[in-house]
């Protein structure tokens, strides 16, 4: 079995050997054109290539030496070895959850809640049980980094093999992705909403490149940088939504009646919303953890998450459902809102501060950054799994990738915001609750809840790692029952006709049950 060296002197995986991007393989590439002449080649080589050979050696430590010194992170998804699972701020479980919802993206999703027919106390009802429910299940997943020093799509390379977990992570990068464009709009139309009170002409597209940009500084540097904004960042961003609480209080009251008594199907739609919010954090949950030392209790541990996880985005995506029920009934909030939509709403809202009102949403407009920074570090992670071959790439150069593709679709999807979230919304927490089914009934079912049996040597070995048919099949065959529990505005099964969305309970589940006796058949014909 051959070593598999990593760029950026990250340490030694196993698997397949692979050359470094930072190595000889342009120098190797530039000598196999001149095989039609083998002794022009050898001359070639002996006058040329050395030279330059020594330069980009020079040039290469020089480089890993000046990223050593440097607070970016070069590991990348290799496994963390136990020796260097040695952080004790169990407390960033917490504080990188609270930052990642302190902030207007569950605003966004909590003014869905009035579009079902829901008033607010319902919506809230809904809210508080459906995120009580699903935040369990990230939270979960994450304390098992600590355990086994697993990246969140490695581990799931034990369910689902080193080949067909390409699947999953393609999702997990479309979802990861979705959510970044849905920060990058939003904020930059609390950046355009500022410019537009004081006469600017800051447009919604610049303010997505600003939000973009100051993401990719904070993601690009990698765990340690992101920890310890996550660990503060938090504080303003809640200052400043009790200052817009406060500025809108009076007018919260103002809730346009439902025509309607809510029913079962727009309960179980908006819930859909919720778990679509809070599931998808299951791609990436580990990836905060795996440096964190695994002797600290795990319940403990899930606790802090749990949280960090569920109180903040309870009150705010309450908020928002108050704020969105309230639109319609406020002139101005009307006007901000088909202005500038959300950052519109809440520039109407502040506009009685003046220009302290003007800077809290400059600030609300930052407080994105928490989200985005910690799911564009998780995407570059992702885009290193997704092929084998893309491990020579180092984490950080995904980021620059993944900002030149979401900037650009932001500001396509900035011109129907709302349709392009819902529409964005509509599959995401079917496929997660099927991937987070085959991950738990893995871990609790078939490896008996034991740590040890994430062996390392294999991470990135076909062959001791399971084929994942079992894995692909199951989450694929239940959208069989999947699909008629759909609920969107461009499809309605025939079974959410009259229950509602239920698709991503059906997922949950089926998956699960699909798994046991695909996983069993699979072990025993493989014994892997």
């Amino acid at each position: 079995m051959a070593a598999t060296t990593s760029v950026h002197g990250g340490g030694v995986g196993y698997g397949e050997t692979t050359t470094s991007i930072f190595g000889g393989r342009a120098n190797q590439m530039s000598l196999n054109n001149n095989n039609d002449d083998p002794e022009k080649a050898a001359g070639h080589k002996e006058q040329v290539s050395k030279p330059k050979s020594r330069i980009a050696n020079t040039l290469r430590h020089a480089f890993s030496r000046a990223l050593s010194a440097s607070p970016v992170e070069i590991r990348g998804v290799l496994p963390v070895p136990l020796e260097e699972r040695t952080s004790t701020q169990y407390s960033s479980y917490f504080s990188i959850w609270a930052c990642m919802n302190i902030n207007l993206l569950p605003i966004t999703f909590g003014m869905l809640g009035p579009q079902y027919g829901l008033g607010l106390r319902d919506c809230a009802l809904v809210i508080v049980f459906f995120s009580l429910l699903t935040a369990a299940l990230p939270v979960y997943l994450g304390t098992l980094g600590p355990q086994t020093g697993l990246r969140q799509m490695i581990q799931a390379r034990y369910s689902f093999g080193r080949y067909l977990v390409s699947v999953p992570v393609a999702l997990n990068l479309a979802t990861l992705t979705g959510f970044c464009v849905v920060i990058c709009v939003v904020g930059g139309q609390c950046l355009a909403a500022v410019a537009a009170e004081r006469g600017g002409g800051l447009s919604e597209a610049v303010g997505i490149v600003i939000i973009g940009l100051l993401s990719l500084c904070i993601s690009f540097c990698g765990y340690d940088t992101l920890h310890r904004y996550e660990r503060f960042a938090w504080v303003p961003a809640l200052a400043s939504f009790v200052v817009v609480t406060g500025c809108g209080g009076a007018r919260l009251r103002d809730q346009q009646a439902p025509a309607e008594p809510a029913t079962a199907s727009a309960v179980l739609s908006f819930g859909m919303i919720i778990a679509s919010y809070m599931i998808p954090y299951a791609g990436l949950a580990s990836d905060f953890t795996t440096y964190l030392n695994p002797k600290f209790p795990s319940w403990r541990l899930f606790l802090y998450g749990y949280a960090g996880l569920v109180i903040p985005p309870v009150l705010l995506l309450t908020l928002g459902a108050a704020i969105g029920g309230a639109v319609s009934s406020v002139p101005e909030w009307e006007a901000g809102y088909d202005a500038h939509a959300v950052g519109g709403v809440l520039g109407a809202m502040l506009a009685p501060s003046g220009g302290f009102g003007k800077f809290v949403l400059v600030v609300l407009s930052l407080t994105l950054l928490g989200n985005i920074a910690a799911t564009m570090y998780s995407t570059t992670l992702n885009f290193q799994i997704l092929l084998p071959q893309l491990i020579v790439v180092p984490r950080y150069v995904f980021s620059i990738v993944i900002t030149a593709i979401v900037i650009p679709v932001s500001i396509r999807a900035a011109a129907d915001f709302f349709a392009s979230l819902e529409n964005f919304i509509a599959v995401i927490s079917y496929w997660s609750a099927a991937m987070v089914a085959v991950l738990v009934t893995e871990h609790l079912v078939f490896r008996k809840g034991r740590y040890e049996t994430y062996d390392h040597d294999a991470w990135n070995c076909a062959s001791r790692l399971p084929l994942g048919i079992a894995a692909l099949a199951s989450g694929a065959l239940s959208f069989a029952l999947v699909i008629p529990c759909m609920a969107q505005t461009w499809y309605v099964g025939p079974i959410a006709m009259t229950t509602g969305d239920i698709g991503f309970e059906m997922a949950f589940v089926v998956t699960g049950l699909l798994y046991l006796p695909l996983r069993s058949l699979e072990k025993k014909y493989t014994g892997r």
